[in-house]
C-alpha cells in the first residue's frame, strides 16, 4: 500500500465568490439604496440573509461539469429569494423608509453584476484549462461499455471541464489485473477513479473501494440497472451522464469549512486567552521543579492530506529517546508525577489549541498519530488513511466513545477508524459541540485510559 497525498482543487473559489458577491450587494446598497443613512443594520442583515439563502438554494454549488443553464437556474432562484428577503426587511425595519421600486431596481442591478461575474469566472476557468493546462484532474475508468465510452468521450472532447483522461481498463480482457491498475494509478498520480458497476464483480468493486480509501483517491461510480447499496450516494451529471459519488464529506463544502474554521479560531482563542495565559506558567513551574528539560514537548504527526506537522503538548515524561516511537503505556516509568496528573486530566493536550489557531489541527477531528505509527497502521489497518481527508483534532468521536490512549490491540485501532470515518461522513457543528461537552465531562470524571 502506498501512502499517497491527494491534492485539493479550487478550494478558494467558493469563499472568493462569497466575498465578491457580498461586496457587490453591500456596495450597491450603500451607493444606491440607503444613500446617506446608517448602513450597518441593513448590510449586516442582508449579508447574513444572503449566506443563509445561498446555502438553502445551493447557489454556490457550481462545479466544473455544471451546465450554464443550471447556473442560470440557480441565479434566478437566488434572485427571487433575495428580493423577498429585502422586502421582508423593509417591512420590519421602517427607519430606512425603503420603497418597493428602489428595492426592485437595487436587486436587479445586484444580480445583473453578479450574473456577469459568475459567468465570467466560469468561462475564464474553462479558458484557463484549455489554453494553459491548469486546474486539471487526471482520470482512470474501470470497465468498458457504452456508458464508459461516453464518459471517456466527454473527458476528451470537453477539455474546458478540466479532465485529462489517462486510461480505460477493459476487464473482459483478463490480461490485466487490478494490482497492475493500482500501480499505474499511483505511478501516474491519478486523481479520480470512475468505476462501471456492471463491468466488475462485487469483489473487484470492494478491492477498488479499499484502494481508493487507503490511498486518498476520489472514487465515483457509473450506475447501471442494478441496485447500489451505500450509506450516502450523491448523484452528479457530466453532461447527461449520471455519476455516483461513494463518499460525501460535508467538510469538503466551503461553507462548512469556513464554519468549522471560524469555530476553531473562536474556541481556541478563548482557551488560550482565558485558560492557557495563566495556567501555562503554573504548569511550567511544576514541570521544571520535578525534572530537567523543556516545558513543551514537540512531536511530528500526520494531519490533513497526510501532511506532517509539529504537535505540541506539555511535557509529561522525563526526556527520553523513545518518545517519538512508543506511546505511553499503563504504569509507564517515563511518566513523571506531574505528568501523571496532567495526563489524567488531559491538561497536557491544551497547548494543541495553538496548533488549532495555526490551522494544523481542529478542536474536533480524528486524533493524529505519530508518523511511525501512521506508517505502520496504514499498511495493516483497512481504510486507516480515510482519517486524513479532514484536519486532525484535539478530541474526537472515537476518543469519547472509549477509543482514546494506548492502542493495545488491533481491535482498538479498528474501532477508532470506524468512529473516525463515521465522524468524517456525518460532520455537523452540533456533533462537534456534543463531542467537546463529552470530552469535558470525561476529563472531570477521569478516564481509565488517560495515562
Amino acid at each position: 500500500m502506498s501512502l499517497f497525498k491527494h491534492g485539493r482543487y479550487s478550494g478558494y473559489l467558493r469563499p472568493i465568490s462569497y466575498i465578491l458577491d457580498l461586496s457587490i450587494i453591500n456596495g450597491i446598497a450603500i451607493i444606491y439604496l440607503i444613500q446617506g443613512k446608517d448602513p450597518i443594520i441593513f448590510t449586516l442583515f442582508i449579508s447574513i440573509g444572503w449566506v443563509l439563502l445561498s446555502v438553502y438554494s445551493k447557489f454556490y454549488e457550481v462545479y466544473r461539469y455544471t451546465r450554464p443553464v443550471n447556473i442560470l437556474s440557480l441565479i434566478i432562484k437566488q434572485l427571487v429569494l433575495f428580493l423577498l428577503f429585502v422586502f421582508a426587511f423593509s417591512g420590519l425595519y421602517h427607519e430606512l423608509t425603503l420603497y418597493p421600486k428602489p428595492i426592485i431596481k437595487y436587486t436587479f442591478i445586484c444580480f445583473l453584476i453578479i450574473t456577469v461575474l459568475k459567468f465570467t469566472i466560469y468561462y475564464l476557468l474553462q479558458k484557463y484549462r484549455v489554453s494553459f493546462g491548469g486546474n486539471f484532474r487526471s482520470t482512470v475508468i474501470f470497465g468498458l461499455n457504452k456508458k464508459t465510452m461516453a464518459l471517456e468521450n466527454f473527458f476528451n472532447k470537453n477539455l474546458e471541464y478540466g479532465y485529462i483522461h489517462k486510461k480505460t481498463y477493459n476487464f473482459k480482457n483478463k490480461d490485466i489485473s487490478l494490482n497492475e491498475c493500482f500501480e499505474y494509478i499511483l505511478d501516474e498520480d491519478i486523481d479520480e477513479l470512475y468505476c462501471s458497476i456492471s463491468e466488475l464483480t462485487n469483489s473487484e468493486i470492494a478491492d477498488i473501494v479499499d484502494f481508493a480509501d487507503n490511498n486518498l483517491k476520489i472514487l465515483k461510480f457509473i450506475p447501471d440497472s442494478k441496485e447500489i447499496y451505500s450509506k450516502k450516494l450523491r448523484y452528479e451529471y457530466y453532461d447527461y451522464i449520471p455519476i455516483l459519488t461513494l463518499r460525501n464529506i460535508p467538510l469538503e463544502d466551503s461553507v462548512n469549512t469556513i464554519l468549522k474554521r471560524g469555530f476553531d479560531i473562536l474556541f481556541s482563542s478563548m482557551v488560550i486567552i482565558f485558560i492557557l495565559s495563566w495556567l501555562t506558567p503554573l504548569i511550567a513551574i511544576l514541570i521544571k521543579l520535578e525534572s530537567k528539560g523543556t516545558v513543551f514537548f514537540k512531536q511530528s504527526r500526520n494531519g490533513f492530506n497526510f501532511k506532517e506537522f509539529d504537535c505540541y503538548k506539555f511535557r509529561s515524561m522525563t526526556p527520553n529517546r523513545n518518545a517519538n516511537l512508543y506511546q505511553a503505556t499503563r504504569d509507564d516509568q517515563r511518566v513523571t508525577k506531574v505528568g501523571k496528573f496532567i495526563r489524567k486530566t488531559s491538561i497536557d493536550e491544551l497547548p494543541q489549541f495553538f496548533n488549532v489557531l495555526f490551522g494544523d489541527m481542529s478542536v474536533v477531528g480524528p486524533r493524529p498519530h505519530m508518523v511511525s505509527h501512521t506508517n505502520m497502521y496504514a499498511k495493516k489497518i483497512d481504510k486507516f488513511m480515510v482519517r486524513h481527508f479532514v484536519k486532525p483534532g484535539i478530541t474526537g468521536l472515537a476518543q469519547v466513545s472509549g477509543f482514546r490512549g494506548e492502542v493495545e490491540t488491533d481491535k482498538d485501532i479498528i474501532g477508532r477508524v470506524k468512529y473516525d470515518i463515521f465522524y468524517i461522513e456525518n460532520w455537523s457543528l452540533l456533533l462537534d459541540i456534543k463531542i467537546i461537552s463529552q470530552t469535558f465531562l470525561n476529563a472531570v470524571k477521569g478516564e481509565d485510559k488517560a495515562y
